[in-house]
């Protein structure tokens, strides 16, 4: 088999077309096992997500997952202590590409308060599959999606009083457990 140069993921086509469209905007990229992430500030991200789905040249027309992140006590610096991540694929080239965004809190985390630093802008108007996810994302981490046609609890019930994927949130609850009666075969 003959030697091929080794290709440089960060030169991935949509990485070029993408920064040739948004001069301006600040974008970085990345990459892990030969997927490439571009990353964008929380403000660029809706006109990010729709050149992506819109132009010929990248084509993501679908969007795979919409996965949250807390990186609180992780090794490597981040920009930002969570983030939001999208996963795109175009059906026409067999290709996926990754969009992230961090968020730094701006108020504690140990709590339930609406943090308006955790908002971004949904994706649900580019792609309708992205409402279950984003509620997913809301649910677990307390990040808010901005135009969202229904944001609320999809795996807690609406009164639960934190977000039980954040890093700080006690493996073990916070009392949650213990209100409940123990329902075993002879209850009724």
């Amino acid at each position: 088999m003959p030697d091929t140069p080794p290709v440089n993921i960060l030169d991935h086509p949509t990485l070029k077309v993408v920064r040739d469209a948004f001069p301006g905007k600040r974008l970085r990229a990345t990459e892990f096992r030969g997927q490439s992430t571009l990353i964008v500030e929380p403000a660029d991200l809706h006109e990010v997500l729709a050149f992506l789905r819109n132009d010929p040249r990248c084509g993501y027309n679908f969007l795979s997952d919409v996965a949250g992140i807390d990186y609180l006590n992780y090794p490597a610096a981040t920009i930002g202590r969570f983030a939001v991540v999208y996963n795109l694929a175009c059906h026409a080239r067999d290709d996926r590409f990754f969009v992230k965004v961090f968020l730094n809190p701006s108020l504690p985390t140990d709590g339930n308060a609406d943090d308006p630093a955790l908002c971004v802008d949904s994706a649900c108007d580019l792609w309708p599959g992205a409402e279950w996810p984003e509620r997913e994302v809301f649910d677990m981490f307390g990040i808010r999606f901005r135009n969202h046609p229904d944001l609320r609890r999809v795996l807690l019930w609406e009164d639960y009083p934190a977000h039980p994927l954040r890093k700080d949130y006690p493996l073990r609850g916070r009392g949650e457990r213990e209100q409940y009666r123990v329902v075993d075969r002879a209850s009724q």
